[in-house]
């Protein structure tokens, strides 16, 4: 069984590609690595390459006999997209619909998108269903929920299936130390807050001490990579046994306060540094929690990490990395 894994170099497309590979299936890791990174394409065949290169694309799919595709190539950074949204309407609309092309013109019908929870907007309540209104208020979410509704259309049309994941706040790193989050620029929460445990940077900001929460500051759901890239073989392999097209959140159900994560950070880390108070930024909502009792029906998946874990994972990545840091974020 062969599973073209676009964006497989990136930091969820490369925890996805490990346990694949470990459970037995052929991978072909594609990747421009414009986000990624080749030594992160570390289980399967790697081939370099856009996923607009339709030509490429054909002979990919003809050449390995592809049975499912994995899509983790979209731009990502929220601020990014509204100062630029032609670039991430391009990339993120334009481009997936090249690769659906692609996967149309040789008869692929499996499909797993990665998309997020930035489709739902500001929340009307918590925790966020599935069927929950969605708004997105930015173009990064807007070109998110674009290629859903687009691939309901190609499930009606053209019988491709697929299953839209949407991520709440992905964390953490392979325990085995492999791969890790090394975002360009980096945004996450986590990693920003164990370089200033690092002494990487010399504060971690908190933007907004007065949300209506139980400390003032926003509360977020952190689900650790593996347990996401889990939830994609169970995706699909749902698919491949005949399970129709889905959506699914994929968080933890469990909130925490930045402040909270701040002192697991400081914890686990056993390392103090200087926290401070900046205003609100445009567009955060005070909440973000999922409700991922679909996927636990359905899919049989849940959360194997706690928040402690999650971090632990990221600092003995962050710390491995040390002095080749500036390496990897480029």
């Amino acid at each position: 069984m062969a599973i073209l894994v676009a964006g497989g170099a990136g930091y969820i497309g490369s925890h996805v590609c490990k346990i694949l590979y470990k459970k037995g299936y052929e991978v072909v890791v594609y990747d421009n690595l414009s986000r990624g990174y080749r030594e992160f394409a570390k289980w399967g065949e790697f081939i370099p390459g856009d996923i607009g290169d339709v030509r490429l694309l054909d002979n990919i799919f003809k050449h390995y006999k592809i049975d499912a595709v994995m899509h983790f190539c979209a731009f990502i950074e929220v601020a990014e997209s509204v100062v630029d949204p032609q670039k991430y309407y391009e990339n993120n609309v334009g481009n997936t619909l090249k690769l659906l092309e692609a996967m149309r013109q040789n008869n692929v019908n499996k499909f797993i998108f990665s998309s997020t929870a930035a489709v739902y907007g500001i929340p009307e309540k918590i925790p966020i269903k599935e069927d929950d209104r969605k708004m997105p208020i930015n173009p990064y979410g807007k070109s998110k929920l674009m290629v859903e509704h687009i691939l309901e259309d190609y499930d009606k049309a053209y019988g491709l299936n697929s299953i839209c994941f949407r991520y709440f706040n992905a964390a953490g790193a392979d325990p085995d130390g492999e791969i890790g989050e090394a975002h360009q620029p980096e945004t996450h929460l986590i990693p920003l807050i164990l370089d200033a445990a690092l002494g990487k940077r010399d504060s971690i900001k908190i933007f907004g001490t007065d949300y209506n929460t139980k400390d003032g500051t926003c509360i977020r759901d952190f689900v650790h990579v593996n347990d996401l890239a889990e939830a994609h073989v169970r995706g699909l392999e749902y698919l491949l046994d005949g399970g129709e097209t889905n959506y699914f959140n994929l968080g933890s159900g469990e909130g925490y306060s930045v402040r909270e994560v701040i002192e697991t950070v400081k914890k686990v880390t056993k390392k103090d540094f200087r926290v401070v108070e900046a205003d609100r930024r445009p567009g955060d909502p005070a909440y973000l929690v999922a409700d991922s009792t679909k996927a636990k029906e359905i899919l049989g998946w849940k959360t194997k990490y706690s928040l402690d874990e999650i971090i632990l994972t990221a600092w003995k990545w962050h710390s491995r990395i040390g002095e080749s840091w500036q390496y990897w974020r480029g």
